[in-house]
């Protein structure tokens, strides 16, 4: 059997879009054992971003290659490598060049042909793959915005609130820490004596730490939700469902 390698991807804004790594690895596997392949290893970035400095799957397979007897790397999709045509067209050649791997697809032939019409089928399924992506975020966009202007939830994460299908829910914990802030402000408390009384007493932030940055407790104390329910969207601001907390 060949020995290969495995690549696989899901990016972080539009994964709701795509097929899932597991789908991914699933049509990998299958492909490989259909055609006498051997993956030695697996590797992944999923909900990422498709810049390259983000992705430490690709960068650890990068890696592996440098001393690894595949002959290979295979991929269930080229948009899975990148979208990006540049990348998709540099990684191509990285592969090929410098460690003498060809790549393969599950779904498209000869993907590193030097063949000129190869290659500019390539690049087309690039120029498509952009397209696509283009397409899917301004959807997603376009979705997130009629949410917000129906007065729902339209994602991303906010102290003392916990999102269920658009809306908020109360997390009544976090809100009596949202409430203590107020008072403090109230008492011309600075943010820098709010922030050190927050971590004095072990409160917890969103992420579990309890070292409290001034910039969160500046930007609870700036949204308007707390004091109107209103929530911001792309400098707009909806009247959400939710009722005043500070009064």
């Amino acid at each position: 059997m060949k020995p290969a390698v495995a690549y696989y991807r899901v990016s972080t804004d539009l994964q709701r879009e795509e097929k899932t790594i597991e789908i991914q690895q699933q049509k990998v596997r299958e492909f490989a054992k259909r055609n006498n392949y051997h993956l030695i290893a697996e590797f992944s970035d999923d909900g990422v971003s498709g810049a390259l400095k983000y992705r430490p799957g690709l960068r650890q397979m990068l890696d592996a290659l440098e001393d690894s007897e595949a002959k290979c790397v295979i991929i269930y999709k080229l948009d899975r490598l990148a979208r990006d045509l540049y990348i998709q067209e540099g990684l191509i050649r990285e592969l090929k060049i410098r460690y003498s791997k060809q790549l393969i697809s599950t779904l498209e032939q000869d993907l590193d042909s030097t063949d000129p019409f190869r290659k500019a089928f390539r690049q087309m399924l690039g120029v498509f793959s952009e397209f696509e992506k283009a397409m899917i975020a301004l959807r997603l966009e376009g979705g997130r915005e009629r949410t917000a202007q129906k007065g729902g939830w339209h994602g991303g994460d906010i102290y003392g609130f916990r999102s269920k299908r658009a809306l908020l829910v109360r997390n009544n914990q976090e809100l009596s820490v949202v409430k203590l802030i107020y008072e403090l402000r109230k008492k011309r408390r600075t943010y820098r004596q709010i922030t050190k009384h927050l971590t004095s007493k072990s409160i917890k932030t969103r992420r579990g730490k309890s070292s409290w940055r001034i910039s969160t407790v500046r930007k609870i104390l700036r949204n308007p939700i707390y004091r109107t329910g209103k929530i911001r969207y792309k400098g707009n601001v909806y009247q959400s469902k939710v009722k005043p907390i500070i009064t």
